[in-house]
């Protein structure tokens, strides 16, 4: 077990690679990174990197090979789906099916569900959950002001959808504002109106544990790099019947029983689900990670939120020190997990993102979030006229001395200004003269 106590916090909590990393500034120093970018991806936990390397020596392809390593990558990645299912408390009968993230997942289920079903989600989703939904049916509703306006305005979307099959879509934790939403309260709504209910985990699943029967949801997605394991593997947990009933989201070797011949055309016998949804070589070290990481967070669930609840009212208390800081908010009643947005008067947020990382090594998220539709209203509410904001998010891998430097940062820039020059380059702002050295792997 690798467990670190993070400088200027009192939890052990488990420990990341690249936690010594250092960076170069633009004033030729070098600094320890202070990622304050995890909501975006974060860092790998040791732990999952451990695991990834005892796997590597025996990985083969799965599923059809007869050689001892295939055999044993076949077991490695059939128990995954075990592991997974037991980190957000599924049903046993539940379908586990593995994709490259969360946008992939809910593309998946975007394609599976029953022609005509009527779909009703908030407008503050990530474009993950938005875009993949269109077409007559789909309806959503503007972003509610507090958790009982949400149910409120769920429920009255659900009487007005049209009879048949219906889905809804929510967010377990915004990305843009952190915010908790009552997805077990809007899970009843659903039920009450005879709906399936999909929770976008990706934000969720890092901070909080999930328990799918609890929380009465019937699908599941995130993303391996949001919970520490950043191999390109991602999940979708939830009932099998409409994802059986589907065609298979990709064709190939993996997704088909069986393929003959009839001379004009090909006759095909598409597996059951998962396998019919995972054509294909299946990522088998990025599934294995993901798996890891669910077991990791589990084991750790209470020094994880005390931790990161810690930094959360240390960043909050700060930046409310900083002349024109105005924090984005959706829900003003929610709880939060480690993420805040925000604007600072006068200050273009590319402009504060990029004097943040060249001047004191600190890496922070700048713009619309993929979340176009509510960052450019949330913005507006705080009185900007820029369609931008500014997105600190905390994680494992996040220290007191971390925040700390970034109000100090922000303060200096707001009161101070620069240090160095910067222009517009192709829409960013970039260092001019910018003479820092790439790591030796990049030359």
């Amino acid at each position: 077990m690798t467990l670190a106590i993070t400088p200027g916090t009192t939890t052990a909590v488990p420990a990341v690679v690249g936690a010594d990393l250092r960076v170069p500034l633009v004033t030729g120093e070098r600094v320890t990174y202070a990622n304050l970018d995890h909501a975006a991806s974060a860092p790998c936990l040791q732990e999952v990197r451990d695991a990834v390397d005892e796997l590597l020596p025996w990985y083969a392809s799965v599923h059809r090979g007869a050689g001892f390593a295939s055999q044993v990558s076949t077991r490695v990645y059939e128990q995954a789906r075990d592991r997974v299912r037991r980190f957000v408390g599924a049903h046993a009968s539940d379908a586990v099916v593995f994709t490259r993230n969360t946008t992939d997942s809910l593309n998946l289920l975007a394609r599976s569900v029953p022609k005509n079903t009527a779909v009703v989600l908030f407008d503050s989703e990530h474009h993950a959950a938005l875009l993949p939904w269109r077409g007559p049916n789909v309806q959503r509703v503007p972003a509610p002001s507090s958790s009982g306006a949400a149910i409120v305005a769920l429920d009255r979307a659900l009487a007005a959808a049209p009879v048949g099959p219906r889905l809804v879509i929510v967010t377990g934790a915004s990305n843009v504002t952190g915010e908790l939403w009552p997805v077990a309260e809007l899970a009843k709504v659903a039920r009450r109106h005879g709906a399936r209910i999909a929770l976008d985990a990706a934000q969720l699943a890092p901070h909080r544990p999930i328990n799918a029967r609890e929380l009465g949801v019937d699908y599941i997605v995130f993303s391996g790099h949001k919970i520490y394991a950043p191999f390109g593997a991602g999940v979708l947990v939830g009932r099998a019947d409409w994802l059986q009933q589907a065609q298979p989201y990709l064709v190939g070797g993996g997704a088909t029983s069986k393929v003959t011949d009839h001379g004009d055309r090909l006759g095909v016998a598409w597996s059951a689900v998962p396998e019919r949804h995972e054509a294909g070589s299946p990522n088998v070290v990025g599934v294995h990670a993901l798996a890891a990481a669910c077991e990791i967070l589990s084991r750790h669930w209470e020094q994880t939120i005390a931790h990161e609840q810690e930094l959360l009212a240390r960043l909050q208390e700060g930046l409310r020190t900083i002349p024109g800081f105005r924090e984005l908010a959706i829900l003003t009643d929610a709880d939060k997990v480690g993420v805040v947005s925000f604007t600072i008067s006068g200050f273009d947020a590319g402009f504060l993102a990029a004097a943040l990382s060249a001047e004191y090594g600190i890496g922070v998220r700048d713009g619309a979030f993929c979340a176009h539709v509510i960052v450019g209203r949330l913005v507006k509410q705080v009185g900007s006229h820029e369609e931008r904001a500014v997105r600190a998010s905390i994680g494992l891998g996040t220290t007191a001395e971390h925040v700390d430097r970034l109000v100090a940062a922000l303060r200096a820039l707001v009161t101070e200004g620069p240090k160095w020059t910067y222009e517009q380059r192709d829409g960013r702002w970039v260092p001019q003269d910018d003479n820092r050295t790439l790591p030796p792997f990049l030359a």
